[in-house]
């Protein structure tokens, strides 16, 4: 590993990825056809809540592979603005006693973004993929 700061940012992406991970399974768990009839009650699309759970999955895997960090890792920050905005913002910061606040949410959100800016090299399996592709393609034209 290269540095603390790569340290750091893979203690990140690995927590959120499998945070966001275990989220996407739970509403396919739980029966997502019951997470669009919320996500319905809510005034968003039902089918939404297939590309958010699909996100949370396949985008939690991948975090935790090393993936595309950067590109899914914006992808959850737009995920965790409009969960903030449309559901939890009005619960205020630590919930309103019916409903969590938006406190977890800031959080992931915080992570999401240090992680788009920044990125994650340790252990990421895109970089050994694209790394390699690198190397070969700079050997052909040798």
């Amino acid at each position: 590993m290269e540095n603390k700061y790569e340290a750091g940012n893979l203690v990140l992406r690995v927590i959120l990825g499998m945070t966001f991970f275990i989220h996407g399974l739970v509403k396919f768990q739980g029966g997502i056809g019951n997470t669009a009839g919320w996500f319905d009650s809510i005034g968003l699309p039902g089918f939404l809540a297939y590309g958010v759970a699909l996100l949370e999955l396949i985008g939690g895997i991948a975090l935790v592979l090393g993936l595309f960090s950067r590109v899914v890792s914006a992808l959850f920050v737009l995920l965790m603005i409009g969960a903030i905005v449309k559901v939890k913002l009005a619960a205020g910061f630590l919930g309103n006693g019916q409903m969590t606040g938006y406190e977890l949410d800031l959080a992931l959100l915080a992570m999401a973004v240090a992680l788009s800016i920044s990125g994650s090299k340790a252990y990421a399996l895109d970089q050994a993929i694209f790394k390699r592709q690198e190397s070969e393609k700079l050997s052909s034209m040798n």
